[in-house]
């Protein structure tokens, strides 16, 4: 090999970057001791940045496009290296590529579940789920804040990094925010919306711009859940006319009766104390009464004897089924066992 070729292979007259591994976002030219030749050629493609680095400072950042280098095109670089208006001798800097594609159909989810404070309950455990899309927006904080000097860097580890930081913007955001948390999670689009103004700025911090965010799901703690289906039953079964509380006490009593009969003995285990359960439903219904519409005090009812008449049990037994508060079947076992009780 000739000194003339071994000389001309230690200057590099041009710099590009195909992206031939996916998934990376900043990647360095592969310098060794090769210099720069003066009036070389630079190749920036759409979706990428580059970065002339001096001395760990960053000199000059190209956009897409064919640049050649010389002192015109390297303000700053040569500013730095105190050149003359041309240079003659090649130059070493250090050339960063990133690629400002945005990256897609990215995953998120809190595999823990994070606490927040809600209006409504005060204190929450909730995970959530959903998708995400950025970009290398700012190639400059970028290399300061997360890429640095490294060979080359992946999305997988910038991602590792968002996701902590996507957790705690979310609890931060749904925390104090003004909107009941159950609102939000009824209406996953609010709730993105919400999470999305902070994350974004916590993601321009690194130079990162947020495309996209939405939820795909959101999962309750099991006792908040069942506290939700509650409401949401008491609703449903609650008269229009009254207040929810009504339709409340209500849906508690009709679901206390199938419990109820499942005991040993079924209904007819509670037949002797039927009398006292009517007595304190009637009590509870005044309660809820004197809560919505102010009223006269009235009496409480007089207890029922212990030793009432089986005659008397079967009575109010039938007014039991005439409201509809037991069922053909429970009446007709019941019925059964208490007249096997009065005829022996």
């Amino acid at each position: 090999m000739s000194i003339g070729s071994f000389i001309k292979k230690q200057f590099i007259d041009v710099l590009q970057w195909n992206e031939e591994q996916e998934g990376v976002l900043a990647w360095r030219y592969p310098m060794q001791d090769f210099e720069i030749q003066n009036g070389g050629v630079l190749v920036v493609r759409e979706s990428q940045v580059a970065v002339f680095v001096n001395e760990g400072q960053i000199a000059d950042v190209f956009g897409p496009g064919t640049h050649k280098l010389t002192t015109q095109t390297l303000p700053v670089l040569t500013n730095l290296k105190n050149w003359d208006k041309l240079f003659d001798s090649p130059f070493k800097s250090d050339v960063y590529f990133f690629s400002t594609r945005v990256q897609t159909g990215r995953k998120w989810g809190t595999p823990q579940p994070i606490t927040i404070r809600d209006k409504d309950f005060d204190m929450i455990r909730v995970r959530a789920f959903g998708m995400y899309s950025y970009r290398v927006g700012d190639a400059r904080k970028f290399f300061t804040e997360i890429s640095g000097t490294r060979e080359a860097y992946t999305r997988d580890e910038v991602e590792d990094q968002l996701r902590g930081l996507l957790t705690a913007t979310m609890a931060s955001s749904l925390g104090g925010a003004n909107v009941a948390f159950l609102d939000m999670a009824a209406n996953q689009a609010l709730m993105a919306q919400e999470i999305k103004g902070d994350l974004a700025d916590a993601f321009a911090r690194y130079g990162i711009a947020l495309d996209e965010f939405n939820v795909a799901s959101v999962s309750l703690p099991e006792e908040l859940q069942a506290a939700l289906d509650d409401r949401i039953s008491a609703g449903m079964k609650g008269s229009l006319s009254n207040d929810k509380m009504t339709g409340f006490t209500r849906y508690q009593t009709a679901t206390a009766i199938p419990l109820a009969a499942q005991n040993e003995g079924g209904l007819a285990g509670i037949g002797a104390g039927l009398g006292a359960g009517v007595t304190i439903g009637q009590a509870m219904g005044q309660a809820v009464g004197a809560s919505l519409t102010p009223v006269a005090p009235q009496a409480a009812p007089a207890p029922v004897p212990a030793d009432e008449s089986i005659e008397a049990r079967l009575e109010k037994l039938k007014g039991l089924l005439d409201k509809g508060l037991i069922s053909a079947a429970d009446y007709d076992s019941t019925k059964a066992e208490l007249l096997k009780k009065l005829i022996g």
